[in-house]
């Protein structure tokens, strides 16, 4: 099968975006896959899918694949290269779009500057609908507004289906916050991002048996109030550039542990994103970053099943 794509990037997160707003391509696991492959494919964090809209109130379907081949539930910095991608390609000409991804309904915006903001609904905090499973996990009180009930997390690295041997004694145990953003989000507060064994215990955090659907581990770094350092182990890729949704965890999770003011300055290795969220639980949490086209193509995907 020979397909056109769209390369984009959104702060060094990037992507291969698919137009099937006129017929559904039918890729299986394995071909999304190879499309991310930056050895044999055309390389990519993700592959997002634009399609026509499923019902009314909403514009477009956006629909993501991991590298790893499995359908996930949000992307962030891929929703600021969706909105771009269909005002390029003349899919639209509104500059704010709503888009049905798998669990609810965003709003895009396009600024005057070009950059993008996302509306990306607000954060959910009950376990079973992040979903965490804290069975044999004591949790340990944390944050500056008691009212919250909110808590820290202390997972044992050793319990992950990463590794069959425990880590050594001085790092096994690790405390997170956990949360949802449309997917799942486990971050941790550290002290230098740049020396976080992100790779090593993103890994065990990614497949720790607490969360049944995997999810993305975070390591924050507390600059000021205004701004912190991210890295986030995502969940089916690794190690990205930038995660947009990873960015509004992190936030999130410094807003109400008390660390953080409602706007800050999320600096990843990709660029830097602006977050901001009024603290309430309902209230949604707005992502403003760039979203940048760097090239199209044409492409002759293989018979993978």
């Amino acid at each position: 099968m020979r397909i056109r794509f769209t390369k984009m990037q959104g702060a060094g997160n990037d992507f291969v975006v698919l137009d099937e707003t006129t017929a559904l391509l039918g890729l299986s696991a394995a071909q999304y896959r190879w499309l991310a492959d930056r050895h044999f494919g055309v390389g990519a964090d993700q592959i997002l899918s634009v399609r026509a809209a499923p019902g009314p109130g909403v514009d477009f379907e956006y629909v993501i694949h991991n590298a790893d081949g499995g359908e996930v539930e949000q992307c962030g910095n891929g929703a600021r290269c969706f909105v771009r991608y269909v005002r390029e390609r003349g899919l639209t000409d509104k500059r704010r779009v709503r888009v049905q991804v798998r669990h609810g309904v965003i709003e895009l915006v396009e600024q005057a500057d070009g950059r993008v903001t996302v509306d990306m609904g607000a954060p959910v905090f009950e376990l079973p609908r992040i979903p965490f499973d804290p069975a044999g996990i004591t949790p340990v009180p944390a944050g500056a507004d008691a009212a919250h009930l909110w808590q820290w997390w202390p997972l044992d690295l050793g319990r992950s289906a990463a590794t069959a041997v425990a880590e050594p004694a001085s790092d096994a145990i690790v405390n997170v916050a956990v949360l949802s953003m449309g997917n799942p989000h486990a971050v941790q507060l550290v002290a230098d991002v740049e020396a976080a064994p992100v790779a090593r215990h993103g890994a065990l955090i990614e497949s720790h048996p607490a969360f049944p659907k995997r999810v993305n581990a975070g390591f924050m770094q507390i600059l000021d109030r205004a701004a912190v350092r991210l890295r986030v182990y995502e969940r089916g890729v690794g190690e990205t550039l930038a995660c947009g949704t990873g960015a509004c965890a992190a936030v999130v999770a410094g807003v109400r542990l008390g660390l953080l003011d409602s706007r800050v300055d999320v600096h990843t290795r990709g660029g830097v994103l602006s977050i901001e969220w009024a603290g309430g639980e309902r209230d949604p949490v707005f992502m403003t970053g760039p979203a940048t086209t760097v090239f199209e193509g044409e492409t002759e995907i293989p018979e993978l099943s």
